[in-house]
């Protein structure tokens, strides 16, 4: 019973271990067929003009498709049916950020009406703005999105990713020319990947030999005796097998040169990014600096008005004094209020000065301005101020 128990349990971990195995060998071939057709557009694009006519660029947008729409969820209806979707509903979501972007353009295209169609649309237009990396690394970053779209196992949910963003930015150094009116948009039918572009034998060392030695067994046992034209094979298959390995060679080293030219690429893309940060980054600085020379200037003109605002002040209150003291003698001075003046020079006598009947009567005897005036003289004077000179006029007379 134990050992059914356990035969039991191995059988259902086989189970569960078959389709994780096909989901991770079918990301791997996808990322692995993608990376194969970024490098042979990178290589065609440096003898041609890559347009909707180039094999390498049809089969690339093929692979695209197919890696945005692995294990893309589909769309629940009001019936509770799932429809399918396309790619191009998540891209719409979640490259809403991007600045600049041509998801409005995509939408208001008149010749486009399909889902699919928008979606291969929105790829064509990406790679002639050279932002198509651009777009697919806002999108992965906008997790939650991701995750509402897309199963478990997806490639853009899983490490893959971040590998299909950055392959994707040797792409922003070819001048793609698309027409959006082609065929290449109708989204009647699925894309289909062509492998056979990929697809290559490449024989070991040990199969070679071991063919070589096949060979000398056969030529060996055909013959019965041992003369010259009986070792003609084994020199043959020694001149194929060099062959072979120059072969080898200069395919690994096209490899090599693909490789070195793509890294070069992306090196030179990311020196322009970095020189381009260089120069942002002095601008700010500079733009920094300007405004702090600004707001000081500013300071000190402010400063310099609070300064001439608080004199015209003090000037101000200095004039309204004048005018105020001015204003005071005018109004003394003034005719209409004679019997008022002859009051108040009576009070200011009173004030400072005893009741006489001579003043009583220098005052009673004030009737004219000419009098009034004198009024200030006389009182300011020592004839006045003293009780003992007498005063002889013919005007006055003692009360």
């Amino acid at each position: 019973m134990a050992s059914l128990g356990l035969g039991g349990l191995s059988a259902a971990a086989r189970r569960k271990s078959v389709p994780s195995r096909n989901a991770a060998v079918e990301r791997r071939n996808l990322i692995t067929v993608c990376r194969f057709s970024v490098k042979t557009l990178i290589d065609r694009s440096c003898f041609e003009t890559i347009d909707d006519t180039s094999p390498e660029f049809n089969n690339f947008a093929a692979i695209l498709e197919q890696i945005l729409s692995h294990r893309l969820k589909g769309q629940i209806t009001w019936f509770g049916y799932e429809s399918p979707r396309s790619f191009w509903d998540y891209i719409r979501v979640a490259c809403r950020k991007v600045s600049h972007n041509c998801i409005c353009s995509i939408e208001n295209m008149e010749n486009v009406g399909s889902s699919r169609a928008k979606g291969r649309a929105w790829i064509r237009v990406a790679l002639m703005e050279k932002h198509l990396s651009e777009y697919i690394s806002t999108a992965l970053r906008d997790f939650k999105t991701t995750r509402r779209f897309y199963e478990d196992g997806a490639i853009v949910l899983g490490e893959e990713a971040n590998m299909l963003a950055g392959m994707l930015l040797g792409l922003n150094a070819i001048d793609f020319s698309f027409c959006l009116k082609g065929e290449g948009l109708d989204g009647n039918f699925p894309a289909v990947i062509d492998y056979t572009p990929y697809l290559k034998f490449t024989q070991s060392s040990d199969s070679i030999s071991s063919d070589e030695e096949e060979l000398r067994t056969l030529g060996s046992s055909g013959s019965e005796g041992s003369t010259p034209e009986n070792i003609g094979p084994p020199f043959l298959t020694d001149e194929n097998s060099w062959y072979n390995k120059c072969k080898r060679v200069e395919q690994k080293y096209r490899l090599a040169l693909e490789q070195k030219g793509y890294l070069e690429e992306l090196v030179r893309l990311r020196e322009n990014q970095l020189s381009e940060s260089v120069s942002q980054n002095k601008l700010l600085l500079q733009r920094i600096e300007d405004m702090d020379l600004a707001h000081k200037m500013e300071k000190e003109q402010l400063e310099y008005i609070i300064v001439e605002l608080q004199d015209q002040l003090k000037s101000f209150q200095s004039l309204d004094q004048l005018s105020a003291d001015v204003s005071l003698s005018q109004t003394s001075l003034d005719p209409g209020h004679s019997q008022d003046g002859k009051q108040d020079g009576i009070n200011l006598l009173n004030e400072g000065k005893e009741d006489t009947p001579s003043l009583l009567g220098l005052c009673g005897s004030l009737t004219s301005v000419a009098s009034y005036k004198s009024l200030t003289s006389l009182k300011s004077s020592e004839y006045l101020a003293s009780p003992t000179t007498e005063m002889t006029s013919p005007g006055l007379t003692p009360s």
